[in-house]
């Protein structure tokens, strides 16, 4: 179990770059082969951890066994190099329950846990939802924020508070692009609270106000150059960040000009990665996207 309070010369396990996994798919079905190469491919690259079956993973088109059996594939693969947060959320909260369980009985970390999608619960019902969760599974939540996806925006005060009563309850994963957030979340919640970006285009201002991550949808396909960028911040050397801020902020941009995961998955088959396809309702991105992701990797320096 990770401790809100580790001593001062304790490295913190989670922090750095994240990718929020996709899941290879083939002919409708994961692509096991492929899923199990990536992995290795993003911990040979320098990624501090992988994220399976987030949002980027196409979690809410999966089956149940499918969910399962990427974060098994994962975790058997990473074989206890990086840590494993694995994506467990649900709009049912006995569903969120049921994956939690699985991702710690199979040894993840962590899970990642979205605010529930579609219900639009209130924040009490959001503080229920999480309670329940870490009261039922003893094993390190991130409550994942994603309001651009779910409707619902979890505030700082309720997430203040499930820190605070939710000992396993530990950090954060904020994609809202607020921030103001992290700064005032720092505040409500202590130091010792983990909070990692969800938002590749503002991640630097994410650090700068006492982030020490990032979940990444870039890090798909630029894993070496997202973990460089985190190297520096979390070394304070701001002037680095910038200028590899700069060079990826074209591909920052290129990986949401359509719904992710379109464009990275696009992105992922040309580096060879896996195929581009995605699960309906997702469909395949459209030539100006096309263009644009292509270019903006070239200018990354990841195509010729």
């Amino acid at each position: 179990m990770v401790s809100k309070s580790l001593p001062e010369n304790m490295p913190v396990p989670f922090r750095g770059s994240f990718p929020a996994l996709i899941t290879p798919m083939k002919h409708g079905k994961v692509d096991e082969q492929a899923f199990r190469k990536f992995v290795n491919w993003q911990i040979d690259q320098g990624s501090h951890g992988m994220v399976p079956v987030g949002t980027t993973g196409e979690s809410p088109t999966l089956t149940p066994d499918e969910h399962k059996a990427v974060i098994e594939m994962c975790i058997e693969e990473v074989r206890g190099r990086v840590p494993v947060i694995a994506g467990t959320g649900s709009n049912s909260t006995a569903e969120a329950i049921d994956y939690t369980v699985h991702a710690k009985e199979a040894g993840a970390d962590a899970a990642l846990v979205v605010v529930p999608y579609y219900n639009k619960p209130t924040q009490e019902g959001l503080y229920q939802h999480f309670r329940a969760i870490a009261d039922a599974v003893d094993i390190p939540i991130f409550v994942y924020n994603v309001p651009g996806r779910t409707v619902a925006n979890i505030s700082v005060e309720t997430l203040a508070r499930l820190s605070k009563d939710c000992k396993n309850i530990i950090g954060t994963k904020d994609a809202s692009a607020d921030l103001t957030r992290p700064s005032l979340q720092r505040l409500a919640s202590g130091v010792d609270f983990i909070q990692l970006s969800g938002e590749d285009g503002t991640a630097l201002g994410f650090n700068a106000h006492g982030g020490t991550g990032c979940i990444s949808v870039t890090a798909n396909v630029a894993p070496r150059l997202c973990a460089e960028f985190q190297n520096a911040t979390l070394k304070g050397d701001y002037a680095a960040a910038l200028k590899l801020q700069d060079r990826l902020m074209p591909l920052h941009h290129a990986m949401f000009v359509e719904t992710s995961p379109g464009p990275v998955k696009y992105a992922a088959s040309l580096l060879g990665l896996c195929e581009p396809e995605a699960r309906l309702p997702m469909v395949p991105v459209s030539e100006a996207t096309k263009k644009a992701v292509h270019e903006a990797m070239i200018r990354a320096g990841l195509l010729n």
